[in-house]
Formats: structure tokens, sequence, C-alpha cells
């Protein structure tokens, strides 16, 4: 029997991009290189080893069961020597550099452009910062980023999580003008009959209004004559005195401190955990990400004290 060839360190890398987006094209992005590159490789890959490794149809790509072992084996491996390689990093001349991709939400993105990112210029001036903010949850494995940014009940339960900033709350307000002709709403249940500006998702979905108190949850479809998909927007539309806006206490710090908002329904808002990190923990952490979030834990600290009435 002839010898198998044997992968390089690039056809592995290649196979595990493929695996883990189900799509040549989306790896290619995420590798920077072309698909016919990445297509060729793995081609080649499979006829070294006279083994089929994915099904392959004009929509899709997955895994065949010897690709599924492949990848089980492959991986952590894979990411030993990665992390072997990394640990000599810092001590190349110019220390850390490269890219580091964040999805994140506005909110998160407006947070670390203030803190984190002007003190990662000072320590790393050869790591780029790339933020993309969403307002949908994305897969950031499948759209070929580092890490995300979000609320803590929106990382996935399969990833790394790194807290940073203060826990907060999301807020219902309005301007003082809006109450001279209305009650101020003393349960959620009183909103049905207030102008409320209302938050579209992406999807096209609105936003139910949630309020706890004692143990006791509510969720509420609130109707009104404004429907917005941006917070800053929200607080904006509420400055105006056109109705009630809930929003998180992020983009409306300010408007409150300067009493042009006014908060209703507070003992019916309590505090969320706060905004995290978070990546993959099945992945070595590359060196940009890993100096992104060591910078990130070094000023939480300071974004635990007061950052809401400075910053927003």
């Amino acid at each position: 029997m002839p010898a198998i060839s044997q992968p390089t360190l690039n056809d592995m890398r290649f196979f595990i991009a493929v695996a883990e987006h189900r799509s040549f094209r989306k790896a290619a992005d995420a590798l920077g290189v072309a698909p016919s590159t990445l297509s060729h490789a793995l081609r080649n890959m499979e006829s070294n080893l006279d083994i089929r490794l994915f099904h392959r149809t004009t929509r899709s790509v997955s895994l065949t069961e010897a690709g599924e072992q492949l990848l089980d084996r492959l991986r952590p491996a894979l990411v030993n020597l990665e992390e072997a390689i990394g640990t000599v990093d810092s001590f190349r001349t110019g220390g850390t550099s490269g890219t580091v991709r964040i999805n994140t939400s506005d909110g998160a993105a407006r947070l670390l452009t203030r803190h984190v990112v002007p003190e990662m210029r000072k320590r790393y001036p050869d790591v780029a910062i790339d933020l993309v903010t969403e307002g949908r949850l994305v897969d950031i494995v499948a759209g070929g980023f580092d890490a995300g940014a979000r609320l803590g009940e929106n990382v996935p339960l399969d990833m790394v999580a790194v807290r940073f900033g203060p826990p907060f709350r999301f807020l219902a307000v309005a301007s003082p003008d809006y109450f001279k002709t209305r009650p101020r709403p003393v349960v959620p249940d009183d909103l049905q009959s207030h102008d409320c500006i209302r938050h579209r998702f992406p999807s096209g979905k609105i936003y139910h209004w949630d309020f706890e108190k004692q143990g006791q949850e509510i969720s509420i479809d609130v109707s009104g004559p404004l429907t917005l998909d941006r917070h800053d927007l929200m607080v904006d539309a509420a400055r105006q005195g056109l109705g009630i806006a809930y929003v998180s206490e992020i983009y409306a710090a300010r408007a409150i401190a300067s009493g042009d908002l006014v908060t209703v329904l507070d003992d019916w808002l309590p505090e969320i955990p706060g905004l995290f990190l978070y990546y993959p923990d099945h992945r070595r952490v590359p060196p940009p990400l890993r100096a992104f979030i060591d910078v990130m834990k070094s000023l939480d600290p300071a974004l635990r004290t007061g950052y809401l009435e400075r910053d927003i």
C-alpha cells in the first residue's frame, strides 16, 4: 500500500474552517483566501487521504462520517499546536499584531470604543480592531468573527463569556412635558392608555416590554404611533414628547441626568447582568483577541464606577 501523503497545517486549517462554516465561500472569506483555492486544497487532501470528507451540493456542504471523526480529533490537536506557537508570540520583534473582529450591539460598541479601543491603541499599536454593529444576533463563527459583545441573556451557552461594565436596567422614560397632560403609569398595564414608542427588531418583530416585581413577570405588547429600530432614536423621540420609550439605561442616562427625561415604573424594572464579550471555547484564543480581553479586564473596575453618567 502506498504511503499516505500527510496534510499540511494549512490543509488542516482549511478543513476545520469549512467544517465549521458549512460553506466554502464563508470559510474562504474568514480565512482571506479565494474559494477556489480552498476547494482545490481540500480536494487534494481528500485525494491524498483516499477518503471523502465532505458531502457537496450546489447549495450546501456537510461532513461525511469520516469527516466528522477527523474533525473531532483534529480540532483539539490543532488548538494545542496553535497555543504552543502562540506562547512565543510576545517574544517576536514588534509584539502582538493582527486584527480582532468583534460583532457587537450598538450599545456595547459605544462602551468599547470609548474605553477599551483607545487603551488598545496605546498598548498594542499593531493590532487593528474591526467592530461590526448589528441589531440582529449572528453566529460569530459562521460570520468569521473572533468574538461577540452582547447582553448576557443573548450569549450562546457554548461560548466563553467575559463580563465588562456594571449591571444596568432597561427603563421606561418620557419627557416631563409628556406627563403634563397624562397621568404617570403606576403599573405596567397602565401603558395601554399611553402613546408608546415601539422597538422593531431587524427581523421585523416588535419588541415586547418586560417587567418584573416580587416574582411576578409581565410582558406587554405596547401600542403607539411611532416605531423605531434604534435606541438612540427612541431616546430622541421621547425627549421630543412623542411618548414613552423602553430603552437601555446606557442610552437614557445622560438625558435623565439633564432632566430631559424622567423614568416611570422603576420598581418594575430590575437590574440585568449587563454586557459580555464572548468567543468560542473550542478554539485557541488568537493573540489580538487575548490582548483585547486583557485590556478590557484591566479597565473593568473603572467601567463599573459610574460610566453611565459620564459617557452616553
